[in-house]
């Protein structure tokens, strides 16, 4: 072991239980962080509460035997190995348990060499697959959906005919990613990619923005100003919800994209540009034509081909995937959701997209106090569902929900630390142990 990395966490899962405590001692002896179950149950029982790195298991256990328990533990800890151990071995058994999805196979009496061998090549396995090219991120769009698969096969086959792109979906829905992902697929790739919301700002200075201006062109301009469609030059130009674009600077755009030329605010010259456009809005373009609100000459000039995002509702399977991955960019520690949480996010509708799972997972990390995201701090973070319908709550109900936000709070701010978390709320140590129980908030 790298006896700088932090200890792999093993659980060993043995009715055995004076077999299991020998074999936790040889390991812990190694530098392993060991816990013992007795049972399937009582495997599954830890593994909601603490983060493991890999399972060794008996084969023949009561109730639930070794194969049982790697299915429970396949169907919600996607990726966590699992080696079996059994007494009986032979060719059969071991061929069988590779099917299963072992990823290994130890015959007792146990050989202490061959178990520290296999663990050490499991655990580098299992880093060596977390840190190499992940096939289902193609350039930030993280999926591991049939509906996002089509979407990128899409792309792939868009990104090097140089047209422009128009992106529809809902807002959250990950629009710009999508416009970055064909940019860094695409020819231009090595050119800049440059972005600007057009409902962001007032119509003046959108077009000061995308056209950039001369000195004295209007009152503020001080000096000369290059525009964006300048600075993309040679790349793509992502032009975000292009339908809240006023009229008169969709006349300027289509020009540009016509002519290839660009002539800044107060300026008398033009300037060659050779930019790829993607666009996209959350608006129903084509109903704003028909309203006579976008011109239908640019749209067909930047509806070349088109693509829709799918909402976060219809691609549900990307869910765990996504959540998993803010996790890790949004800390540094060893936070998990356990299977109850992402089955809390999963009966969730969305309503703010990739965007706002992306929200949620930050608020769950601010109130969890622990290393392990509980159902509980999900439904915490998540908005309430029926919120429209019940506007307003007891002040006893208020007072309680804010006093266990509170205490959560606390805790994560101190780190776990009970008696700074004490300090920090202004109340004893015990007072706080009190508020705690009174809540029903494990800081383990």
């Amino acid at each position: 072991m790298n006896n700088n990395a932090l200890p792999a966490s093993l659980l060993l899962v043995d009715d055995d239980t004076a077999l299991a405590e020998l074999l936790a001692m040889r390991l812990e002896s190694h530098g392993y962080h060991v816990t013992v179950a007795e049972n399937g149950n009582q495997a599954l029982s830890i593994l909601k509460q603490t983060a493991i790195d890999l399972v060794i298991t008996d084969f023949k256990m009561a109730n639930m035997d070794g194969f049982a328990l790697n299915q429970e533990i396949k169907k919600f800890y996607t990726g966590l190995p699992v080696i079996m151990m059994t007494a009986h071995g032979s060719i059969p058994d071991a061929v069988d348990a590779m099917h299963q999805g072992f990823v290994s196979f130890l015959t007792k009496p146990i050989d202490s060499q061959l178990m520290l061998d296999v663990i050490e090549k499991t655990l580098k396995g299992k880093v060596k697959q977390q840190v190499g090219a992940e096939p289902n991120n193609f350039h930030g769009l993280l999926y591991q959906s049939e509906i996002m698969h089509q979407l990128v096969q899409q792309i792939k086959a868009l990104a090097n005919s140089k047209v422009n792109i128009l992106i529809q979906g809902q807002s959250g829905s990950g629009k710009e990613v999508a416009a970055k992902a064909i940019h860094l697929a695409s020819e231009q790739a090595n050119g800049p990619f440059i972005a600007i919301n057009c409902g962001a700002m007032p119509g003046h200075l959108l077009e000061s923005e995308l056209f950039g201006h001369t000195k004295g062109a209007f009152t503020g301009a001080v000096s000369d100003k290059q525009g964006l469609v300048q600075a993309a030059n040679g790349g793509t130009l992502f032009l975000d919800e292009i339908g809240d674009m006023p009229l008169d600077l969709q006349v300027k755009l289509l020009r540009v994209l016509q002519e290839k030329k660009v002539r800044p605010v107060g300026s008398q010259l033009e300037q060659d540009v050779n930019i790829r456009v993607v666009s996209a809005s959350h608006k129903d373009i084509v109903q704003a034509v028909k309203d006579n609100q976008f011109r239908e000459d640019l749209y067909y000039r930047l509806n070349v081909v088109s693509i829709t995002l799918p909402s976060l509702k219809e691609r549900l399977d990307d869910i765990p995937l996504l959540a998993t991955r803010f996790l890790h960019k949004l800390t540094n520690d060893d936070k998990q959701f356990n299977p109850q949480s992402i089955t809390r996010l999963l009966s969730y509708d969305w309503p703010g997209n990739v965007r706002q799972l992306h929200n949620i997972v930050e608020h769950c990390i601010a109130i969890s106090a622990g290393k392990i995201i509980t159902e509980d701090v999900v439904a915490k973070a998540l908005p309430d569902s029926n919120e429209t319908h019940n506007a307003f709550i007891g002040l006893n109900e208020a007072k309680r929900q804010f006093e266990y936000d509170y205490i959560q709070k606390v805790l994560a701010l101190s780190g776990g630390n009970v008696s700074e978390a004490a300090k920090l709320a202004q109340r004893n140590r015990s007072d706080f142990y009190k508020l705690m129980k009174k809540h029903e908030i494990n800081n383990d």
